[in-house]
């Protein structure tokens, strides 16, 4: 049996599906926050003649000489890598190979791209926040809002490099500066959504105990101390969990559970359709 035949099966055979989603899985879209591509160069330009910023992770971190630059580069990142898009053909057909089965999305993706392929946010924790929502860039209290209103405005009034002071969003509580809900900063807080997410994960956890729990993680890094390094964890502690990381060029499996996992290195828009012919042949 081929590998892509084995994935299958064990979708097939599961009782519920775990995915667990990082940075690599964007890039399979075409979305590389680390890279100076066409992309990036074509929405934030002037930023990196200004400030030299070469992908769009570097220029998250700030270092902005205004609130107002702050927000001109923030909006577009906002707007151009999730309000104006729209759902990937890799997102649907990953959807497609779970929808059918108890499934749960664990991720540090910040792109809302699990929601806008099918999943249901109630199934979804987005362990660093999203590009959706903004909070007080101080922190002042444990509370997210929505942005799409004020990014769809800033888009519209920005002039250059910077947004009009009167279209800035402002902290309902302290009157101060606001912030993609992105951890950018120290600030980033965990409001009562995001601790309900981490809640229904756990839950999700505990409810396919001794069952036959399909883990598959998509495009994360060998050192990940959020998601890989606990999957594996939970795969040797769980005897009937079974573990499939795809990573593109890097693909990391603990020895001690070599013996109840298997590496998929290559191209996830190539493999995922491919699995997905599969198992509608052997449903």
């Amino acid at each position: 049996m081929g590998q892509y035949e084995q994935i299958a099966e064990k979708i097939k055979e599961a009782d519920g599906i775990l995915i667990g989603a990082s940075n690599g899985l964007s890039i399979a879209e075409g979305y590389n926050i680390f890279a100076n591509d066409e992309r990036f160069q074509s929405y934030f330009s002037d930023f990196q003649r200004k400030y030299g910023i070469r992908s769009l992770i570097q220029g998250s971190f700030g270092g902005f000489g205004t609130e107002n630059e702050m927000w001109s580069y923030y909006s577009r990142m906002a707007y151009h890598y999730m309000y104006h898009t729209q759902s990937s053909s890799l997102m649907q057909t990953l959807y497609a190979l779970v929808k059918d089965k108890p499934h749960f999305v664990v991720t540090s993706n910040t792109d809302d791209h699990f929601a806008m392929a099918g999943f249901d946010r109630k199934s979804i924790f987005e362990i660093e926040g999203n590009m959706k929502d903004m909070q007080c860039a101080r922190g002042c209290h444990d509370k997210v809002y929505s942005n799409r209103e004020a990014v769809f405005t800033m888009r519209e009034h920005e002039q250059r490099m910077e947004i009009p002071s009167e279209y800035l969003p402002k902290c309902p509580v302290c009157g101060g500066p606001m912030q993609l809900h992105v951890p950018v900063n120290q600030a980033f807080v965990r409001d009562e959504d995001w601790q309900a997410q981490s809640e229904r994960y756990m839950d999700f956890i505990d409810g396919f105990h001794n069952k036959k729990l399909l883990i598959m993680e998509f495009g994360v890094g060998a050192r990940n101390q959020m998601i890989k390094a606990p999957l594996m964890k939970l795969t040797y502690s769980e005897q009937n969990a079974f573990y499939i990381t795809f990573n593109k060029g890097e693909v990391y499996i603990q020895p001690q559970i070599q013996n109840k996992a298997m590496g998929v290195d290559g191209d996830l828009s190539m493999i995922l359709p491919e699995v997905l012919k599969i198992l509608n042949q052997i449903k």
